[in-house]
């Protein structure tokens, strides 16, 4: 019964997912907002939702581990498994901004994330905790980013850079109820994967934090997935960078930060070496697109990644 509720809920949340997008992009289109913008709000959001309402769900039940799990694992996911695969179908070029400000300000969320999930070593404290200081203060970053972002893409557009994106014009009665359906599914689709990842994790003698870290942050990584390899297929892989960068960041900041405001989020299975992987994962990304074969991941780089993913999960296996 929890596989049906967890397969169900994740179906839910990414049909979910997919009518809130198609209908505020089509309203927002409606009243002449730029495509530009409703890309880098509306659908940048559609891809995250996911992980934005299975992490609020777990916030609100009290299963911090899974909240934090989700967001932690769906960033190694990326980094290391989508990067990875997109490179074994087609090498991945990064561009010069991406290697020197993109990547490194995703290195910098992960840093932040491991700073304020330190309580215990930095403060002496009982115990760490996400506290909704440290979630405000994520959500800041989160507005600075934002503001980078549309920076650098109405520069871009007024240089002839940032092609407009085609965004279907729905009915508004069909908007609506795509918007109204979509939200309603993110909302029981979230609460029946929490109650579906919380029983196996129960029923397998698991903690929450690995099913968090491992099925849940594979799941609600689908769409970044599916995005990553259908552009690697039609000769864009250089949009899996973008896709990673972008959630990793949307992740940290938003996700993070918006349950940490709703409610403190204790961190219990957690670990250090989980956060230093999230940093790691960003870091080597980085220098094999710094030092290595002309700004290119490659795919014996995609391979390494891959085999690294698959080397954290044995890891983390083991040490249940």
């Amino acid at each position: 019964m929890d596989i049906l509720f967890l397969i169900g809920g994740l179906l839910l949340i990414l049909l979910g997912a997919n009518g809130l997008t198609d209908g505020a992009a089509s309203i927002a289109k409606r009243f002449h907002i730029p495509s530009i913008v409703i890309g880098l709000t509306i659908v940048a959001f559609g891809t995250s939702a996911p992980e934005l309402t299975v992490s609020v769900s777990s916030a609100l039940k009290g299963s911090a581990d899974i909240a934090i799990g989700n967001v932690v694992g769906s960033n190694i996911f990326n980094t290391l498994m989508i990067v990875g695969c997109t490179a074994l179908f087609a090498p991945i070029v990064i561009s010069q901004n991406t290697l020197r400000k993109e990547i490194p300000l995703c290195i910098l969320s992960s840093i932040v994330l491991l700073i304020c999930a330190n309580d215990v070593l930095l403060d002496h404290s009982a115990e760490n905790i996400l506290s909704t200081t440290d979630g405000l203060l994520l959500l800041c970053f989160f507005i600075i980013f934002l503001g980078y972002t549309f920076a650098i893409a109405f520069q871009g557009k007024k240089e002839g850079e940032a092609p407009e994106e085609e965004i279907k014009q729905l009915p508004m009665w069909r908007s609506a109820l795509y918007i109204i359906g979509g939200l309603a599914g993110l909302i029981i689709g979230g609460n029946f994967f929490v109650d579906g990842a919380t029983g196996i994790a129960r029923s397998l003698g698991v903690s929450e934090s690995v099913i968090g870290l491992t099925l849940v942050a594979g799941g609600t990584s689908l769409p970044e997935l599916a995005t990553s390899i259908v552009a690697a297929l039609k000769k864009n892989p250089e949009i899996a960078i973008g896709n990673v960068i972008g959630s990793n960041l949307f992740n940290i900041f938003f996700v993070l930060g918006c349950s940490a405001s709703i409610t403190p989020l204790h961190l219990a299975g957690i670990t250090n070496l989980d956060l230093l992987v999230l940093v790691g994962s960003s870091i080597l990304l980085w220098i094999f697109g710094l030092f290595f074969a002309k700004r290119t991941i490659t795919r014996i780089e995609g391979s390494i990644l891959i085999l690294c993913y698959i080397a954290y999960t044995v890891v983390l296996i083991y040490n249940v």
